[in-house]
């Protein structure tokens, strides 16, 4: 059974930082992509960025220059440093693993609300 759970949601002042963490476990799990999306209501799930093994990022361009994702060694955490938070990046945020960008595993979700 693959699991990914999530945490460090929460609610943050405009300007400040939050980072999450998720960790991957189960048999067969592939992490060659490790990403976080996250969703508003009424709006579809959108990438906010992702790892590919080898070494390759990529990011939502809103978020290029305050978000970092990073993972653990063996590739079973992942985490998305979130720095500079606007509100406009209140949403909940989903943790993804998986060999390509689709038909993976999801955790939960995490919510995030950034507001003074």
């Amino acid at each position: 059974q693959v699991q990914l759970v999530e945490s460090g949601g929460g609610l943050v002042q405009p300007g400040g930082s939050l980072r999450l963490s998720c960790s991957v476990s189960g048999t067969r799990v592939s992490t060659n992509v490790l990403a976080w999306y996250r969703q508003v209501p009424g709006k579809e799930r959108e990438l906010v960025a992702a790892s590919v093994g080898g070494g390759i990022t990529r990011y939502l361009e809103s978020v290029k220059g305050r978000f970092i994702i990073s993972t653990g060694k063996a590739r079973d955490t992942v985490y998305l440093q979130m720095n500079s938070l606007k509100p406009e990046d209140t949403a909940v945020y989903y943790c993804y693993s998986g060999f390509s960008a689709s038909g993976g595993h999801w955790g939960q979700g995490t919510q995030v609300t950034v507001s003074s």
